[in-house]
């Protein structure tokens, strides 16, 4: 029994004449007769009982109709929920993200996304860039937002820049160097400073590893931190300073102040990574809402009295 067989059926019991149901269906009468009659010769009892010009209902026809119709109409809606994902309609977007360098990208993408597609639930993954990386391959994650990965690290997958962020100094503010309007990389170099941790996000390590060579020194680094979180808490507690993007400032507002190094130094890059096997339907849309967020100036800092150091 075939979904046409259905169809066939419950046009002639609707139009109670098989010819006016083969018209409807664009198929010829006898074509149409011969399913009918495959259909009640493989159920092994008659739908339809047969006048000169037109057809009846049996009473197991009658019965056989309604669930005919369940039948046809839930072939229907699997097809249509079947599209709705195909097309990114529905469903669900994992979507991975690096807290910190994002902050500018992800919560105005989701908003637009989301009131694109209302229907597709978005589950956000709060990761480290190898648990990232790793998610794409495995393709527990259909797109993720980061911190570019070195060359080696994007094997068999692609990424796309979005932004460039500044790098800044975190520190208290009580601190003295909080007064500063800019800092030098020298002076940098002779503080304690607090990081990300080098397993989880080893692309700011080798950042930094470019950053002092060429000062022809090396960062000073007294603790690792798995987060964003805890590395603000370290410097707040006084622990050492930070090396951290601009963008730390929409989360962090007051408690702490980022002081711009001078020169100003390379960027980060920031951008979405996805598998080289494709995006699907919903994360293709989520990168262009992502794409079409405008460049944000730079974000301002609080005037400070005192001279660059």
């Amino acid at each position: 029994m075939e979904l046409r067989h259905l169809r066939y059926f419950v046009a002639a019991a609707e139009l109670e004449n098989v010819s006016r149901a083969a018209l409807r269906l664009h198929v010829s009468q006898p074509a149409l007769s011969r399913q009918i009659r495959d259909l009640e010769d493989e159920l092994g009892f008659p739908l339809l009982s047969r006048g000169a010009k037109s057809v009846r209902l049996t009473e197991a026809g009658r019965t056989f109709l309604a669930e005919a119709r369940a039948v046809l109409l839930r072939a229907e809606d699997a097809v249509k929920a079947a599209r709705s994902v195909a097309t990114g309609l529905r469903g669900e977007l994992h979507v991975g993200y690096a807290p910190t360098p994002t902050v500018r990208i992800l919560p105005p993408a989701l908003r637009a996304f989301q009131a694109e597609l209302p229907e597709v639930r978005v589950r956000l993954h709060d990761l480290s860039t190898e648990e990232l990386l790793a998610g794409l391959r495995k393709g527990s994650l259909q797109i993720a937002f980061l911190v570019r990965p070195t060359k080696a690290m994007l094997r068999g997958l692609q990424f796309e820049e979005l932004v460039r962020d500044a790098i800044c100094l975190a520190v208290p503010p009580g601190h003295p160097f909080a007064r500063l309007r800019s800092i030098s990389v020298e002076r940098v170099a002779r503080e304690p400073l607090v990081a990300y941790s080098r397993r989880d996000y080893p692309e700011y390590h080798e950042y930094l590893a470019r950053l002092f060579a060429k000062v022809k020194g090396r960062p000073h680094i007294v603790e690792e931190h798995e987060g964003g979180a805890s590395m603000v808490a370290a410097v707040e507690a006084g622990y050492g300073l930070a090396l951290t993007t601009q963008s730390l400032a929409c989360s962090v507002g007051a408690r702490l102040r980022l002081i711009p190094l001078s020169p100003a130094q390379e960027p980060l890059v920031v951008g979405a990574a996805w598998s080289r096997e494709g995006l699907t339907a919903a994360a293709e849309r989520f990168l262009r809402c992502a794409r079409q967020i405008p460049a944000q100036p730079a974000l301002r800092r609080a005037k400070a009295p005192a001279s660059a150091g």
